[in-house]
């Protein structure tokens, strides 16, 4: 989560879904009453009727879906996430900012190198977005999303993944869990080894996109740096905590 800013557009929307996608993440859905222009994997403020003000990365398609689907992990003193879990009703109006940031799928015209996309928690939120967005274009290089948990019920959207990955051969989908059992469905270690220890087949031409905890963006940032993929083709959003 990026702090507050007031770049871009202000608008007002409206809440029309709450999902739960595991045991700490809600799924928000919010219909906006005017037009907002923004990429999948961008961020948007949010602010309620309580005047808190947070920062969200949006996990859908401009071109697809008409509402924004934001991925809210929930923070048991978290003043936005909490009111969003327990207070927010479905009709209930938000001020929306936004959007801004440059994690987002470009388009270029060679669209045959590989994408490297990999983030912990909800910072699967952008790259999902960014997924679709690419398998939307045709993108026709290798495609690997690193999913990085704790533990194997923190990971989700699991089926949507895999369904993905069934239908496009140059998509693969790689869990990876730090505290996890052997013979499951992900791989067992640290999401930083996982992606290094694939970089040397990728790394040439490569984009890499990574989002979630500040500590394992930024390592990672300078790990695939030092491997020999350029600064201006490492895209990277670090969800900051509040300060309040």
């Amino acid at each position: 989560v990026q702090s507050p800013n007031t770049e871009g557009l202000s608008t007002k929307a409206s809440i029309i879904g709450k999902k739960s996608l595991n045991h700490n993440v809600l799924q928000l859905s919010l219909q906006l009453n005017d037009p907002l222009e923004y990429q999948a994997g961008q961020y948007i403020n949010i602010t309620n009727n309580e005047q808190v003000t947070r920062s969200f990365s949006i996990a859908n398609q401009t071109k697809k879906d008409k509402n924004i689907d934001l991925h809210i992990r929930i923070i048991p003193s978290g003043k936005m996430s909490s009111w969003l879990k327990d207070k927010a009703q479905i009709g209930d109006e938000l001020i929306v900012r936004g959007a801004v940031g440059d994690c987002f799928y470009i388009v270029e015209e060679n669209s045959d190198y590989p994408i490297v996309l990999a983030g912990t928690g909800t910072g699967l939120a952008p790259l999902y977005g960014i997924l679709l967005d690419a398998l939307e274009n045709g993108h026709k290089g290798k495609i690997k999303l690193y999913h990085g948990a704790l533990k194997e019920d923190d990971l989700y959207f699991i089926d949507e993944l895999n369904k993905i990955a069934t239908h496009h051969s140059n998509f693969k989908y790689v869990p990876c869990v730090l505290h996890g059992e052997e013979g499951k469905f992900y791989k067992i270690g640290n999401i930083e080894d996982i992606v290094m220890a694939a970089m040397s087949e990728d790394k040439n031409n490569v984009r890499a996109y990574l989002c979630g905890a500040p500590e394992m963006v930024n390592s990672l940032k300078v790990k695939i740096f030092l491997a020999g993929v350029s600064n201006q083709r490492i895209h990277s959003d670090a969800f900051l905590p509040s300060k309040e």
